[in-house]
């Protein structure tokens, strides 16, 4: 049923909120994960080392030393937890002592079994010596882990009293160690791959072995019939172990020590173990997907935001919670909690903005000009299907596709988005596909005929949309971002005093973020006074005595595209006559009053 079009709304408050606005889903979830859970005690105090560490670090860096300050920071190392047997996990140890199994019993049957000059002798020795290189691994992984922990642990003792110098020094610090253990832990990979290698090697000698009808020439049964059964008993019991450490260590991780024995109950250590996990983890996925900048980065930036974010979410290792017992918690909080109807006393939308809505909705899809729209349509045959919307087969068209930001040599996204919708290449004014951080690609479009300027939006398709999807800390709106909406006349009076009583207001931090750079895309004017002053597109499009004077302005996005044109509309609206946004499937991005306020010309 049509409903009353009404803005997705994110409850964002902000610090003087109440905790009664907690979303019940939330409050359920704490009492179910967290009900034994003790008032935060203090911290004990750190070693006098570490407490002189972040004073130093800070007189040397403001000295303009920055060596110095590397060192200071650095002394605390001295004064690092001691290492105890406790702090290695059960299976660590399991995974070691058969490591060394393997490796003693491999070392013996070289020394006792195989006959000089056996061509079966390099199965036999790869085995053991690829245990050996495990056990080695083991210990420069712990060494590397149990630094890692011990400087997170560190700086979390320290956070009180550090100064910002001296944070951003423990802060690289983290980060290089960190780095440290994971190149570690992924040689430990490495030669475990090479320890399945081995045993599948050394299986296919022994069994080659024992086929031989020459058992005079055999390496391992040929010798002596009277030995025969118990070399039998130990190549036997040596390949059982050598499949037993590959199996074991496929399921055991790569953590040789308990995290916990490091950060106890403290949140703060918690969230920045899993900071620099995410952060870790979201560059090199976006390495994989061609973004190997992202990679070398060591400063804050917006995957560490990102990364940030999602390291408090899991504050709740803090109380001993696993990640199972949180699935099993939202399992059963969906299962047993029926949340509360938002949205009941909603009206009817006119027929006329339903209409408009399904005639629009094409746009919206067009604005998906990789092959994830292909993917979608033709699982199976969607680069063919790519290839012919992009125009790759048809280059001798090229000059007559316009010209977008960032697109390739042969405009092929400007032909797909003209494909799909299929208009003239003349209705396309302007666009971007290819964007930086926190910026929306999107396309503008001019139909005579219905007198209208449409501004597609695209949603979540490249690495840089993840990163602005998962920016999604408050963000205040400013007085500027809320000009257009409190100066429009057809505002109601009422609704102007609560949005205007109700200040501040939040939203979603990437997605205003990306409407701000899209608005000043399509709506700046440079220059310092009137007679100077550069007119904007739109301005310039439909000013007085332009071809789209008068016309209309739809502002459409599906999914992340829409809900960034809700905002762009938002400071449209106002500034322009007949402006309306149709938001498919969008991402909660605004507070209700906000979104209360802004119903009027928004469809979602």
């Amino acid at each position: 049923m049509p409903r009353k079009p009404l803005l997705p709304a994110l409850a964002a408050r902000g610090p003087s909120s109440s905790s009664s606005t907690r979303p019940p889903l939330l409050l359920s979830l704490r009492r179910l994960l967290l009900p034994r859970r003790r008032a935060p005690s203090s911290p004990p105090p750190p070693p006098p080392a570490a407490r002189r560490r972040p004073v130093a670090a800070a007189m040397a860096s403001v000295a303009g030393n920055p060596v110095a300050a590397a060192a200071a920071a650095s002394a605390g190392g001295a004064a690092a937890a001691s290492f105890r047997v406790g702090m290695v996990r059960v299976v660590s140890f399991l995974v070691g002592g058969l490591n060394a199994a393997v490796l003693l019993l491999g070392l013996y049957l070289i020394d006792g079994v195989l006959p000089p000059g056996c061509g079966g002798g390099l199965a036999l020795a790869a085995v053991p010596a690829l245990a050996g290189v495990r056990v080695l691994v083991m210990i420069g992984a712990a060494r590397a882990q149990h630094a890692t922990a011990d400087a997170i642990a560190r700086r979390h003792l320290d956070e009180g009293a550090a100064s910002v110098a001296a944070d951003a020094v423990a802060r690289h610090e983290i980060r290089v160690r960190y780095k440290r253990w994971l190149w570690w832990t992924r040689f430990g990979v490495a030669v475990g791959a090479m320890q399945l290698v081995a045993a599948i090697y050394l299986m296919f000698v022994i069994v080659r072995d024992l086929s031989n009808e020459r058992r005079a020439t055999s390496c391992f049964f040929g010798q002596d019939e009277a030995d025969q059964v118990s070399r039998r008993a130990l190549i036997a019991l040596f390949l059982i172990l050598s499949w037993v450490v590959v199996i074991v260590q496929c399921f055991t991780g790569s953590d040789i020590l308990r995290w916990r024995s490091f950060y106890a109950t403290h949140d703060m250590a918690w969230k920045a173990h899993y900071r620099e996990v995410f952060d870790h983890g979201i560059r090199e996925a976006l390495c994989c997907l061609g973004r190997a900048k992202y990679l070398t980065v060591l400063e804050e930036d917006e995957v560490y935001s990102v990364a940030r974010l999602l390291g408090d979410l899991v504050a709740y290792r803090a109380s001993g919670t696993g990640h199972l017992e949180l699935l099993a918690g939202l399992a059963l909080l969906q299962k047993n909690e029926n949340l509360p109807g938002f949205q009941t006393d909603l009206t009817e939308a006119p027929h006329k903005l339903m209409q408009e809505a399904a005639a629009l909705h094409p746009f919206a899809e067009a604005c998906y000009t990789g092959p994830l729209l292909d993917f979608g349509r033709n699982p199976i045959l969607f680069p063919c299907a790519w290839v012919y919307r992009q125009g790759v087969l048809t280059p001798w068209s090229r000059r007559r596709r316009p010209a977008l930001d960032g697109d390739n040599w042969w405009r092929g996204h400007a032909a797909a988005f003209l494909r799909f919708v299929h208009i003239p290449a003349k209705a396309l004014l302007q666009g971007r596909v290819c964007q930086n951080k926190r910026e929306a690609a999107y396309f503008v479009v001019v139909l005579h005929d219905k007198k209208t300027v449409i501004i597609a939006v695209r949603g979540t398709e490249t690495p840089e949309d993840l990163i602005t999807d998962g920016l999604c800390r408050e963000c205040a709106f400013t007085m500027e971002d809320l000009d257009g909406l409190l100066k429009c006349a057809e505002l109601p009076a009422t609704t102007r005093e609560r949005v205007i009583s109700a200040f501040p207001h939040y939203g979603h931090g990437g997605i205003l973020e990306a409407a701000r750079e899209l608005f000043m895309q399509l709506n700046d004017c440079t220059g310092d006074n009137s007679s100077s002053r550069k007119l904007g597109f739109l301005p310039k499009l439909m000013g007085e005595g332009s071809e789209c004077h008068g016309y209309k302005i739809r502002v459409v996005g599906h999914s992340l595209g829409g809900s960034v044109a809700t905002v762009l509309g938002m400071m449209l609206f106002g500034r322009f006559p007949d402006v309306h946004v149709y938001a498919y499937g969008p991402l909660p991005c605004v507070d209700f009053v906000i979104a209360e306020a802004c119903s009027q010309f928004v469809t979602t």
